[in-house]
């Protein structure tokens, strides 16, 4: 990758710098030329320099901040970061190191990428095709740090074609069909043919081993556990809630092959007290109400509903409806964990959203999580702090 001492590219804003994305409609002019990938210095509509950003000439996301300040973000620079990236996963004694987030995006200086560990290789996604030639430099830093040596690059479908790109990916010899990693003492089978982003949600990570620690807590008091797994993915919840004991696990998921990988899951670490379900949660849920099913533990984790600015108001309704569903099918003193992934659905709103939903069931709200800390966020940028999980009782 080149990267020039002094780029001559530049950008100049309409207004304020409002975030780490700038937005075509926020720019007021910018230097002939560009072509996407290249580093341009960001100004103020005054000429005031703000700092450097990743540039794509057909995207919405027009520039991407790199680097605030006068200095030019070098290759040693990339280098720099990815290594500082890496270290502190590692010397982070909250983050497990077989399985865990290495760089989340803007967080680390990276916008538009995101890379995971899982064992020896590393799973990375491009939201930008801009970042194409970073991943190229910095890859070899992050197998030095972390001893990994197997990678893979894909770009997100819903990206590429946002920035009018072809999907691509850029893959290590060896690069296996299929991973195999442990967390909290569960087995599980990546395929990475047909898995979703990365090949697992790190994310959820400590919410899982609050799933196994909580049904583990409602065992020791004697009870007999039933637990409702709404999108389940590969059973991720499902999974956990069986090794914490639980007698009864239905998962559901209207993915087919994401249940075809959960079965198998399941069938790693023999679980035999989890059925699964292919399903659509709604039409499903419906269902478990007319037949009056009740369950002490029931976990809705459904996939981004809000995507983009102009999607919110049906991604509410959604998240509205399938808690709405849901809560009924709680038993009285049970446990709710409900989850939004959807960044531009903030906090407040989530939370008013559920309450709406409850009507007039009393929830008590026991705590709110998300993310574990291999996945930071920048306070310029709330929208990195997109994972919220309502943990509620029921009354």
């Amino acid at each position: 990758m080149n990267f020039p001492t002094s780029p001559e590219g530049w950008v100049r804003l309409q207004d304020r710098l409002r975030g780490p994305r700038i937005f075509k409609k926020d720019i007021h002019s910018h230097s002939p030329g560009l072509s996407s990938g290249d580093i341009v210095a960001v100004k103020s509509r005054d000429e005031h320099h703000i700092g450097w950003a990743l540039w794509h000439s057909k995207s919405l996301i027009s520039a991407r901040i790199l680097r605030r300040g006068e200095e030019v973000p070098s290759q040693d620079w990339f280098e720099d970061r990815a290594r500082l990236a890496a270290e502190r996963r590692l010397n982070d004694p909250e983050i497990p190191n077989d399985a865990f987030r290495v760089i989340h995006a803007e967080a680390d200086d990276f916008p538009g990428l995101v890379v995971d560990r899982y064992g020896d290789t590393l799973c990375a996604e491009a939201y930008t095709t801009s970042v194409e030639k970073i991943w190229d430099v910095i890859h070899p830093v992050l197998h030095e740090v972390l001893g990994t040596s197997r990678h893979r690059l894909v770009m997100d479908k819903a990206s590429a074609q946002a920035e009018g790109e072809s999907v691509f990916q850029k893959v290590s010899p060896g690069f296996p069909d299929r991973l195999h990693i442990e967390e909290h003492g569960i087995r599980w089978e990546l395929d990475m043919k047909a898995s979703h982003k990365t090949g697992f949600f790190c994310d959820q990570r400590d919410n899982r081993k609050r799933v196994q620690e909580l049904v583990r807590n409602l065992k020791n008091q004697g009870r007999t556990v039933r637990v409702l797994d709404i999108c389940t993915y590969t059973g991720g919840f499902a999974l956990n809630a069986a090794a914490g004991g639980a007698d009864e696990v239905l998962a559901l998921d209207l993915d087919e092959v994401s249940i075809a990988q959960a079965k198998r899951n399941a069938n790693l670490n023999g679980f035999r007290q989890v059925k699964f379900r292919h399903a659509d949660a709604f039409s499903f849920l419906r269902q478990q109400a007319a037949n009056g099913n009740l369950y002490d533990v029931v976990i809705v984790d459904p996939p981004k509903f809000i995507g983009k600015r102009r999607e919110f108001e049906e991604g509410q309704a959604k998240y509205h409806d399938i808690n709405k569903l849901a809560i009924p099918l709680v038993v009285p003193g049970g446990i709710m964990l409900t989850c939004s992934c959807s960044g531009i659905f903030q906090q407040l709103d989530f939370q008013e959203t559920l309450r709406r939903a409850a009507r007039l069931r009393p929830l008590q709200i026991l705590a709110e999580t998300g993310a574990g800390s291999d996945h930071p966020y920048r306070l310029s940028f709330p929208e990195g702090h997109y994972l919220k999980a309502f943990w509620m009782r029921a009354d």
